[in-house]
């Protein structure tokens, strides 16, 4: 079974979506790309969480906003 990419929890962050296994909140990425920072230079600040993570997450969101619309 394939690990979920975000987590979620009371004890983590006050309960704030993460990516899974570290305490980076995935807000933080999209703050990255919302300013015209590239998925490097949010890696290169938040070394953990994984290039695979990333995608993973812009894979599934896509998936859903295109769900959403069709």
């Amino acid at each position: 079974m394939e690990r979920p990419v975000i987590s979620r929890n009371a004890d983590v962050m006050g309960g704030t979506p993460v990516f899974t296994g570290t305490r980076v909140p995935v807000q933080t990425l999209l703050d990255y790309l919302e300013a015209g920072e590239s998925i490097d230079d949010f890696l290169e600040g938040f070394p953990s969480v994984s290039r695979g993570q990333v995608v993973a997450f812009l894979e599934q969101a896509k998936d859903r906003l295109v769900a959403a619309v069709a």
